[in-house]
C-alpha cells in the first residue's frame, strides 16, 4: 500500500520540483532582460520530467554510488542543468541579449498556473486518502 502510495506522490514531488526550478530559470531571464549578452534558458518540462520520473523504481530515487562525499551528487540541480536549453531569438537585439519579455511573462504566467494546478491535484489526492480511511 505504501509503494502505491509513494509510487503515485512521486511523480507530483518531482512535477513540482520541476516547476520551482523552471520558475528560478524564467525569473532569471526576466531579471536579465536588460543585461547584454545575456542569453534566455528554459528546460522541456515534459522531456526532464519523464528523465526524472525514467530514475526512479518502485524502492525510490536512484542515486550515483559514491565513495567519497567530495563526489558529484545526482541532485535535481544536477540534473537540470543538463537539460537546460537556451533560446533563439525572434527578434535578435543589437546588445546580443536574448530576453524577450512578452514571451517571458507568458511562459512566467502559464508555469506559475501549472504549479497551482499540481498542488491543486496534490490536495484532492490527501482529500481521497483520507476519505478512503474514514470510511469503514
Amino acid at each position: 500500500m505504501i509503494n502505491k502510495l509513494d509510487k503515485e506522490l512521486n511523480f507530483y514531488h518531482q512535477a513540482l520540483g520541476l516547476r520551482v526550478a523552471r520558475q528560478e530559470l524564467l525569473s532569471s531571464n526576466v531579471a536579465n532582460a536588460d543585461t547584454p549578452n545575456f542569453k534566455a534558458k528554459d528546460i522541456d518540462f515534459a522531456s526532464v520530467l519523464n528523465q526524472k520520473i525514467g530514475l526512479t523504481t518502485a524502492f525510490g530515487k536512484v542515486d550515483l554510488s559514491t565513495t567519497s562525499p567530495l563526489h558529484i551528487s545526482s541532485t535535481a540541480a544536477n540534473t537540470l542543468a543538463d537539460n537546460i536549453l537556451y533560446r533563439t531569438p525572434l527578434q535578435p537585439s543589437a546588445d546580443g541579449n536574448t530576453v524577450d519579455m512578452d514571451m517571458e511573462r507568458t511562459r512566467f504566467a502559464d508555469n506559475a498556473i501549472k504549479y497551482d494546478a499540481s498542488i491543486s491535484f496534490i490536495n484532492n489526492e490527501f482529500r481521497n486518502i483520507t476519505l478512503a480511511m474514514q470510511e469503514r
